[in-house]
């Protein structure tokens, strides 16, 4: 016999089948909302910052007056003139190592990038003789026409081949591998250490691509130059310049532009130096040079002022004889395909690089021995 079940069995029954069944459904969760309090959230980023700005240098304070006692800081290292000396004894002293770098980049520029070819060359000099024909009526002399060509030749663009977008890849990769085996090299050299350029080659391409987010970076700090020179040519062919109010005000903003970039450039350069140590990353290595920088950016913008002037004049000193022996060379027929310029063109070129990063490390160095003490 079956017992019948009661009807608030079968409503208890119903009741739980139906919290089940509620139970089952997604429900909807509502969440407080926070008040959004800007007084708050501007103390937490400023918390932040301060955070991340611990150990930092800060020489000024927002638009508060500094005096000179709050920004000057003194540093040590060695004239201008030892500086420049101090290089290309360091680079003779190594010429072992030296040597052979600078062989092999010639010939990975030669080949990826291109030289500037003697046809090319050959039009400078018919250029230069048809102008000194019509102006000097053809009495000018070999070295001055020497001195014109290597200007023209420089000042052109002339030093490579024709450019393309993967020619100027391939000479950033390159310079790249200057910089970064010169660097290496120098670095275990001053510490002593015994250190082949099979090494340098292999180990010293470790940080490319840090190297490579600076080097972008110094760049696109390198705008208002570039702005500057598009305003340039503008204001030449409009005849802006011809007022003297104008030129007045192009001056001015030259002049800003100018400063704008130096100051920028003048940390990245040493980042340039910085990042190429084990481990660093790009914006770090930024902050560090900036820091290493602060105060002391005129002094450093004087030293590479002083660089500028002693490549010129080692161009001068180098290129004006070979100029003045391919002008006597090229009198016999036999010679008149032989591209000796362009090489020596690219020759000066690769060793201007590495001259560049031995000078520029050499100055970071002392700076951070002298910071050290």
């Amino acid at each position: 016999m079956v017992k019948k079940r009661s009807k608030d069995t079968r409503v208890k029954d119903k009741t739980l089948e139906k919290i089940l069944m509620d139970a089952e459904k997604p429900r909807r969760v509502t969440v407080e909302k926070k008040r959004f309090k800007l007084k708050g959230s501007l103390k937490r980023v400023k918390a932040k910052v301060k955070e991340k700005r611990v150990g930092r240098v800060q020489l000024h304070r927002s638009f508060r007056r500094s005096y000179r006692d709050d920004y000057h800081r003194e540093i040590e290292v060695p004239g201008i003139m030892y500086h420049i000396f101090a290089a290309f004894r360091i680079i003779f002293k190594n010429w072992k190592l030296f040597v052979p770098l600078l062989i092999i980049v010639v010939i990975l520029n030669s080949i990826l990038v291109g030289i500037m070819s003697e046809s090319t060359y050959t039009q400078f000099q018919d250029v230069l003789d048809q102008t000194s024909v019509q102006v000097a009526g053809g009495d000018i002399g070999n070295v001055a026409k020497a001195g014109l060509l290597l200007i023209s030749t420089v000042t052109t663009g002339g030093l490579s081949g024709e450019s393309s977008e993967a020619a100027t890849v391939f000479g950033v990769i390159i310079f790249l591998i200057i910089w970064l085996t010169t660097i290496f090299l120098l670095r275990h050299r001053l510490a002593g250490h015994k250190v082949k350029l099979r090494d340098g080659l292999y180990n010293a391409t470790t940080p490319l691509i840090s190297t490579f987010v600076v080097f972008a970076i110094a760049v696109i700090q390198c705008v208002p130059i570039f702005l500057l020179i598009i305003v340039y040519s503008a204001a030449v062919q409009t005849d802006f310049l011809a007022t003297p109010f104008y030129a007045l005000v192009f001056f001015i903003f030259a002049a800003l532009m100018i400063l704008l970039s130096g100051y920028l450039l003048s940390s990245s350069l040493i980042a340039l130096v910085a990042v190429s140590a084990p481990g660093l990353y790009p914006l770090k290595a930024l902050n560090a040079a900036s820091d290493l920088m602060m105060g002391r950016r005129i002094k450093f913008i004087l030293r590479v002022v002083a660089l500028i002037l002693v490549l010129a004049i080692v161009w001068v000193i180098v290129m004006l004889p070979l100029i003045v022996f391919d002008l006597w060379m090229k009198t016999f027929e036999w010679t008149a395909g032989i591209p000796f310029i362009p090489v020596c063109l690219n020759v000066m070129t690769c060793f201007t690089g590495i001259y560049v990063t031995t000078y520029l490390y050499l100055y970071y160095r002392w700076m951070l021995n002298y910071d050290e003490e």
